[in-house]
């Protein structure tokens, strides 16, 4: 007998509304509930029992999202994996305990496989099968050191997306294997908006889809937005259907920020605040212009203790790390490793533990200078990051990439003019470097990696 979920039943009152455009090819609910129906079928028909361990491969479809839902419906737990993370497939199989495989191509055809895990039965997936929950794996990016597997109760996860909000047409940015861009997904299906699926995420491609489907909302990152600024493309396109910008997944310079709102009047930007651990949690920006947000509210419960944030729910979807210890103390209390500023119920996020440099004793926070550097005329962009000193433990070093060349000489002491009296000495880059381009990761943030030697 065919199992239904509140999720998937609640899809049905849309009818014909549009939910799905992906690639410009456009979906209704209707059709999008055929295609769930589809899947289901082809779930039975491949022995896919309730309680089993599903991954699927590829980025937001018709497909894709319609297979999802069938595997909520189901009642299994899905991995959701994407190409950028090709690299670490097996390993991710076997974590998750991953016993039947999706594979999507770009030309919509796709393919199943068996296999055996390789690990033992994990209890946290026992546990969920025993609940008869539906299940969901994603993994942390490993920025700072293994990945770790996240086994969530789905149903938990959704219950932020049940209150009835209004109905947007989004441009779900983020990828499927990161819990933010499920949970963007989750709210514009559940309020029966609409989801715009684009193969590419540059700023033209992006400027482009909110002119030609009238997108409403962006949710991106902070390194996106300085992309977008660098390109201009904001003038060539009509981007007067959009609404909202939200932004989160790394700590955003204020003078990008500024400069959204100058380029984008009219448009509320917003910070999001979610953890791989948690998924998007509530938060209020003070304004439009602010990096002062409150976070959590509900059942969320936040404290800061020696200058980090700290977060705790009751009714958390993470059931704990597949190959990790648990990340929560005796009291479920998780350190988020986001060191924070306070006024008041407002707290500023000023950076990752792992992405503050430390230079004799005085703590660092890139975004900060990255800030600073950013006022400077031809620089396009900036990473800073610390450099090891056998002297100061670390030096601050800034790689810019440049809108024309420029003497390498004259460019160090034009930065290190332009931070004097703005910034301390510690926080002045020592180390100046010029790049074709930054390295971001594939969530689009600013990879930040200590350089090896020292200064």
């Amino acid at each position: 007998m065919e199992q239904s979920h509140w999720l998937v039943t609640a899809l049905g009152q849309f009818g014909d509304q549009v939910a799905l455009i992906c690639d410009g090819r456009i979906h209704t609910y209707s059709q999008l509930l055929e295609q769930v129906d589809t899947w289901g079928t082809e779930l039975a028909t491949q022995r896919i029992n309730p309680g089993e361990v599903v991954a699927f491969e590829g980025d937001y479809s018709f497909d894709t999202i319609a297979l999802f839902l069938a595997l909520v419906r189901n009642r299994n737990i899905a991995v959701p994996l994407t190409r950028t993370t090709r690299k670490s497939k097996a390993k991710f199989l076997d974590i998750a305990r991953v016993r039947a495989v999706f594979d999507f191509h770009d030309d919509g055809d796709w393919e199943f496989s068996r296999r055996e895990p390789s690990l033992d039965p994990h209890p946290l997936l026992e546990e969920l099968r025993g609940a008869g929950s539906p299940g969901l794996v994603v993994f942390t990016s490993g920025s700072t050191g293994e990945p770790k597997g996240i086994a969530h109760d789905f149903d938990k996860a959704l219950s932020n997306v049940k209150e009835k909000r209004r109905p947007w047409v989004a441009l779900v940015f983020l990828l499927m294997d990161h819990l933010g861009g499920i949970n963007t997904l989750m709210n514009i299906l559940r309020n029966g908006g609409t989801a715009v699926s684009i193969p590419d995420r540059d700023p033209e491609a992006v400027c482009e889809a909110i002119q030609k489907y009238r997108i409403q909302l962006l949710p991106t990152s902070p390194t996106f937005l300085n992309m977008l600024l660098i390109s201009t493309m904001y003038e060539k396109y009509d981007l007067s259907s959009l609404r909202l910008v939200t932004y989160g997944t790394e700590a955003m310079p204020e003078r990008t920020l500024k400069a959204i709102n100058e380029v984008l009047p009219g448009v509320s930007c917003k910070q999001t605040y979610g953890l791989s651990e948690f998924g998007v949690l509530g938060t209020k920006s003070r304004d439009s212009g602010s990096l002062w947000i409150k976070v959590g509210g509900g059942d969320v419960e936040t404290r800061v203790v020696d200058g980090k944030l700290w977060i705790r729910a009751k009714s958390r979807s993470m059931l704990g790390y597949l190959n990790a210890p648990s990340p929560f103390d005796k009291d479920g209390w998780l350190n988020t490793e986001d060191e924070v500023e306070v006024d008041g119920d407002y707290c500023r996020i000023l950076g990752r533990t792992t992405d503050i440099i430390n230079v004799g004793g005085e703590k660092v926070y890139p975004a900060q200078v990255e800030s600073v550097i950013l006022e400077m005329d031809n620089i396009r962009d900036v990473t800073v990051t610390g450099k090891r000193n056998p002297v100061t433990g670390h030096v601050v070093m800034a790689t810019v990439t440049l809108f024309e060349p420029e003497d390498p000489v004259a460019l160090k002491r034009r930065i290190w003019d332009h931070c004097n009296g703005r910034l301390s000495r510690n926080q002045t880059p020592l180390v100046v470097k010029v790049a074709e381009m930054l390295e971001i990761s594939n969530r689009y943030k600013k990879i930040r990696m200590e350089t090896n030697g020292d200064a």
